[in-house]
């Protein structure tokens, strides 16, 4: 494997010498098993911080198949049904309309649990169109009041967004939106407990995640990476809120964001990943049920369904969806050299997450440049381990 670290190595410093990323890790495993570990660059480029494997960073969009995670274990518990309305949980979705022609028409049936996992919801990430700009309206009320006395919490954000019209029928097509946000509404209301505290006791415990969470404690937060944006061939500080989220990380929020809320380093989102492909459980300990993780990582989408993701976003080409993940369906379509049967999710900040059952390999890389998700850097590595792997 000496030959795959030193390309490995290679391609993580040529992105940092060319100012793509200010520093990034990459960590790679198979059949439990230490293959790789890389590092470069810098997790505070003005303070000379080098990235490494105890640098705690923002897992935005990676937050989800958490999420999904703890969803399916009140499913496998008889908690929850896929098919309940969301309306039970949250009055806020009750008598929802949808954008149609412009015009605001009533659901022909109401958003199901299985849509949040799904994506086939119609909630609306903010944007352009008119149930973004009305998601967008709640997000910047509630960042307006994120740092005043009764900033907006999981519950409140989550109900005004069921009162913002849908983008589209319920399981009309697939889109990405608030879906996962409003998920960990529904499993802090199932629960009874905080969500960022069932995720602690029925995964992060469990799982010795001790580095993961929605805020980082004051003692551990000289670790966090700070937020860099490419402008003019050349990376500045991005010190900025997004979707409600503190930059800091400094408190523990109010609104704990299943979409985007969570922090972790490359060796602790490594056990969650090592937990589901060991069939839910993880050094002796069982969190979940192999028929669970089963389901978890498999995707869930109908073919008009699967057809409007395709069309809406280019990097998902080949891939299904399903459970808050893409699952690799049709390998040649894809815009890398994936695994048949891969799993995963990336971050806003370019964190990527690649579990492959085939041959029991994860991928984990870790960085924080703005508007990044998958990038080239993470495909040339996709492409250098499949060959390799």
């Amino acid at each position: 494997m000496e030959k795959l670290t030193q390309r490995l190595q290679a391609l993580l410093d040529r992105a940092v010498a060319e100012q793509e990323f200010a520093g990034m890790n990459l960590l790679v495993r198979r059949g439990g098993e230490e293959l790789a570990y890389v590092q470069a660059g810098y997790a505070d480029a003005e303070r000379g911080v080098p990235f490494s494997r105890d640098t705690i960073a923002r897992m935005y969009s990676m937050t989800k198949p958490v999420t999904a995670a703890a969803a399916m274990l009140l499913v496998e518990r008889g908690q929850l049904d896929l098919g309940q309305s969301v309306s039970e949980f949250l009055p806020g979705f009750r008598d929802q309309t949808v954008w149609q022609q412009g015009e605001r028409v009533p659901v022909r049936r109401d958003v199901q649990v299985k849509d949040l996992l799904n994506m086939t919801s119609g909630l609306a990430y903010p944007g352009d169109d008119e149930a973004g700009r009305e998601a967008g309206a709640v997000f910047h009320q509630a960042d307006q009041a994120l740092y005043g006395s009764a900033p907006m919490d999981t519950l409140e954000l989550a109900n005004r967004l069921g009162r913002c019209s849908l983008a589209f029928q319920p399981g009309e097509r697939w889109m990405y939106g608030t879906s996962a946000d409003v998920l960990g509404a529904v499993i802090q209301q199932v629960s009874g407990l905080r969500f960022g505290e069932f995720l602690r006791r029925e995964l992060f415990a469990p799982l010795g995640m001790e580095d993961t969470g929605f805020y980082v404690p004051e003692k551990q937060r000289h670790r966090l990476a700070q937020v860099y944006e490419r402008a003019e061939g050349k990376l500045l500080p991005y010190p900025t809120n997004n979707l409600d989220i503190r930059y800091t990380q400094d408190v523990s929020p109010a609104f704990e964001s299943g979409g985007a809320g969570l922090v972790s380093t490359i060796d602790d989102y490594a056990k969650f990943a090592q937990m589901l492909l060991n069939g839910g459980q993880l050094a002796g300990v069982r969190v979940m049920q192999p028929g669970t993780v089963d389901f978890l990582t498999h995707g869930q989408l109908t073919p008009w369904q699967l057809d409007s993701m395709w069309r809406s976003w280019d990097g998902l080409a080949g891939y299904g969806y399903g459970n808050l993940m893409r699952v690799m369906e049709q390998p040649g379509m894809a815009l890398c050299n994936p695994w048949p049967g891969e799993y995963g999710w990336d971050g806003w900040l370019g964190t990527y997450f690649c579990n492959s059952p085939a041959n029991g390999v994860t991928v984990l890389l870790l960085c924080q440049r703005r508007d990044t998700g998958t990038s080239s850097v993470t495909r040339k590595i996709r492409n250098v381990l499949t060959a390799y792997l």
